[in-house]
């Protein structure tokens, strides 16, 4: 693979090129097969830099190439001996040329979504920049995904007042199947990492909490996963930031889903909190599977029934009509051990399966304490002090429920 990125402003252009091994069918790192549309996009930053180390570059064109490389990565600047170390260690590629310096910041931004988790991040650390992503058409691939709705995130994003930089990018047009997406889960840093220097950042928090730190998220496994390729600091990708000075932060890496959306509402962004991709300017659509999934976590904190139109025989409702495991199954068992009436909802095969009660998923209102100590020392005591007086801490037995998820199913 070979990856050039080119300036025409505040606008960068990244061309790629399949080496005669690679192939425009690849593997991300949470196993899903993807396919290739184009060999090009475009990120665009809100003010032309005067320079990006190359460690910074590569890095934004590795979180796009990835699942296509199989062998090695040319960048179009040397890179630093210790990202080429981190590639090559990682993922079995790889890396260069090599030749540059490594290069150090002292900030933290947020990759800010606007969904709970990150708007709790938000809450968590009120100094900190936002960096918002939003999706934009590409130039040459038809948009089959009319619907979703970036603009009305960026305008929720830019309601916040706080310190913010849109970036706009068409990156996850460079995927044809299974349908326009990140190419990595870290591509959504893209335009955070090109702006590093500028911002002066030494670390991305990111609102990945428990489900996907440790817990082995909804999609590719189901089990604790202390050393999660995506997320663990000493993962693949955690090793390649890390490489490039800025070190993946997750502020509520130990806490829940249900604690996420607490603290979302409760905070002073209660009213930009949006995690649907399909609504308007007038709130959710309400109709999604996403919705109802945090409908369900949203009125399990609020003990109140259900408010939803969608019934068991719609097909976003499909997966839990069928014995577990679910994708996100502990935030499926907090809320239909907590939601009033859940028989007469579209969880109600799911809660008979689970057998859920508050006791056994009291555990899921408290931080487990390990994904504090793997912050990074310039944060970790702010997060620390954060999750004593808001959250609390989980019990060793309390801990023994994270430490053995999955062993039996």
């Amino acid at each position: 693979m070979r990856a050039a990125w080119t300036t025409d402003g505040g606008v960068w252009h990244l061309g790629f090129r399949l080496d005669a091994e690679d192939g425009i069918t690849g593997t991300v790192t949470d196993g899903q097969a993807v396919r290739m549309a184009t060999s090009s996009c475009r990120v665009r930053l809100p003010r032309p830099l005067p320079d990006v180390h190359p460690d910074l570059s590569a890095l934004a064109a590795w979180t796009v190439v990835a699942p296509w490389t199989t062998r090695r990565i040319t960048f179009d600047r040397p890179v630093s001996r210790g990202l080429a170390a981190a590639i090559e260690q990682g993922f079995g590629i790889e890396a260069g040329p090599v030749g540059a310096t490594p290069r150090t910041g002292s900030r933290l931004a947020i990759s800010y979504s606007g969904g709970a988790d990150s708007v709790a991040v938000a809450a968590m650390l009120p100094d900190a920049p936002l960096v918002h992503f939003q999706r934009v058409p590409h130039q040459r691939v038809p948009n089959r995904w009319t619907h979703y709705r970036a603009d009305v995130l960026a305008k929720l994003a830019a309601r916040t007042g706080r310190e913010l930089t849109i970036v706009q990018s068409d990156l996850e047009f460079t995927l044809a199947e299974p349908r326009p997406g990140y190419p990595e889960h870290h591509a959504v840093a893209a335009g955070a990492i090109l702006m590093a220097d500028e911002l002066d950042l030494g670390g991305i928090a990111f609102g990945y909490e428990m489900g996907s730190r440790w817990l082995g998220g909804g999609r590719y496994l189901h089990r604790y996963t202390p050393h999660n390729p995506m997320w663990s600091p000493g993962g693949r990708w955690g090793r390649v930031f890390a490489a490039a000075g800025l070190p993946m932060v997750l502020p509520v890496g130990g806490v829940s889903e249900a604690v996420t959306m607490r603290l979302a509402l409760g905070s002073p962004l209660r009213e930009q909190v949006r995690w649907c991709l399909r609504g308007d300017d007038g709130g959710p659509c309400g109709v999604c599977g996403k919705c109802l999934y945090k409908e369900l976590i949203q009125a399990a904190i609020e003990r109140r029934p259900l408010r939803t139109t969608i019934t068991a025989s719609r097909p976003v409702a499909a997966k839990w009509q069928q014995p577990p495991p679910y994708g996100g199954q502990e935030m499926i068992e907090y809320g239909c051990a907590r939601v009033p009436g859940i028989e007469g909802t579209p969880f109600a095969k799911a809660a008979g399966y689970l057998g859920a009660t508050e006791e056994s998923t009291g555990w899921l209102e408290r931080c487990y304490r390990p994904a504090i100590e793997e912050l990074p020392d310039p944060w970790r005591k702010q997060v620390a002090d954060f999750m004593a007086g808001e959250v609390g801490f989980m019990t060793h037995s309390e801990a023994r429920h994270v430490e053995m998820w999955g062993q039996g199913t």
